[in-house]
């Protein structure tokens, strides 16, 4: 890790830059991809599948068969652990509807608000170095509970044609309606268009690369929806003497682990613990099965040391990391005066592990500052808040006028209209 103690404030935006290309950069790549499904379809899925990940497919689509064979290899133990995680999922999930909201702002006006789900949406659940069947339950639950009625998954095959068997096990689970053998950028594509197998949905969820992540910005350009710009994966840690060193490196490493292009940041205000640290992340490197990713991650990542609480929490506000971990004994200090993260981890006891897999929260959050402006995946994200409004006889005589002035002032003489026939439809 690159350390930095007590940096000046003009260096912060670049200490705490993150080590991604830029849309412009990557939007060449994603724009040629997008060309050849909306010409070709089906047939260029295949072409970029075997291109990409070196699989020959007939057919996209998941069958049945191959359902229940990935199911029957799924020991019973990560069966029943995936279902421990499905229901703590689901209890938070579900304690996020709301009911309907409904006012009469004045005699004769009804106005109401109700949540109606999105209808079809498409979960992107990554494959590659790491089969992130986890996110399959964080994405595919909501839309149940939501009420959404297509459900499509799309995620890359192995050089066999084969998904990992965890992926349809959570798929059969949590009721996907279709999964796809598609990854990617093509993923994203034909979500997008739709192909003669994959079918065009009205929202894009899910975690991927960078390409992915350009690929769903480019999406919304052709009137798709998307959950967030959500790319490689990312933590900040704040932690002090008070912290467990040991913990503290297994989170920067659970993360780093992600992909090469990961990133961890741990803000400390003692020294002697930021060394602590730094000697348990090399012990705990040098036995991990992923240690090559992890460590490349962890070039890209940053220890940074400052005198107070004060300065490391304008640090973490500007920064506004996707998981963030405190570790401090002025716990309160942070917590409450935190407003830029996308799930928040506190104490010693809690790893970012736990919301990552099963404590119910959902770790479908934003990520590269977008934490700043956006919420992480919730119930609300697969649904639409719709209005709607009532005026009985009375409510159109008393409210009448006041729409007509205001009509009349703006110049939208049909507007006035439309009040004006009525009201005088009611004095015949």
């Amino acid at each position: 890790m690159k350390s930095y103690t007590n940096p000046p404030k003009s260096e912060w935006a670049t200490i705490l830059a993150r080590p991604t290309q830029s849309y412009e950069a990557l939007e060449p790549i994603v724009k040629e991809v997008f060309d050849a499904i909306q010409d070709q379809g089906d047939e260029a899925l295949k072409a970029y599948t075997q291109k990409f990940d070196g699989a020959n497919l007939d057919n996209l689509l998941v069958s049945e068969e191959e359902i229940k064979e990935g199911v029957s290899l799924v020991s019973t133990d990560l069966q029943e652990a995936i279902k421990v995680a499905k229901a703590n999922i689901e209890a938070f999930h579900q304690a996020q509807k709301t009911e309907r909201v409904a006012v009469t702002t004045m005699p004769g006006v009804d106005c109401w608000q109700e949540k109606r789900a999105i209808q079809k949406v498409g979960l992107y659940i990554p494959g590659g170095t790491a089969p992130l069947f986890s996110t399959i339950l964080m994405l595919a639950l909501p839309a149940k509970i939501a009420g959404c009625q297509e459900i499509v998954l799309c995620s890359p095959p192995n050089k066999e044609g084969k998904l990992n068997p965890a992926i349809l096990f959570a798929a059969q689970l949590c009721g996907v309606t279709k999964i796809v053998k598609v990854g990617g950028i093509q993923a994203i594509g034909a979500m997008t268009f739709g192909t003669e197998s994959v079918p065009q949905v009205y929202k894009i969820f899910g975690p991927g690369n960078q390409y992915v992540t350009t690929a769903k910005q480019m999406a919304t350009k052709f009137g798709v929806s998307i959950d967030m710009p959500a790319g490689p994966s990312e933590l900040l840690v704040v932690a002090d003497d008070t912290a467990n060193a040991d913990f503290v490196a297994s989170d920067l490493l659970s993360q780093a682990e992600h992909g090469v292009d990961s990133q961890v940041v741990l803000v400390t205000t003692s020294e002697a613990f930021a060394s602590k640290v730094t000697v348990a992340l090399e012990k705990q490197l040098a036995v991990l099965p992923r240690k090559e990713i992890a460590a490349k991650a962890i070039e890209n990542s940053k220890l940074i040391i400052v005198d107070n609480d004060e300065t490391a929490l304008a640090i973490i506000n500007q920064y506004a990391p996707e998981h963030y971990i405190v570790c401090v004994e002025n716990e309160d200090f942070y917590v409450e005066n935190t407003y830029n993260a996308g799930s928040v981890f506190i104490g010693n006891y809690t790893p970012e592990s736990a919301g990552d897999y099963a404590s119910g929260t959902n770790h479908t959050l934003p990520t590269n500052g977008y934490a700043k402006q956006y919420s992480g995946v919730n119930l609300d994200s697969f649904t639409k808040s719709m209005t709607f409004q009532r005026l009985s006889k009375e409510g159109i005589k008393k409210l009448g006028k006041s729409i007509e002035l205001m009509a009349e002032a703006e110049g939208l003489q049909a507007h006035k209209n439309a009040v004006t026939l009525r009201l005088k439809a009611l004095e015949e």
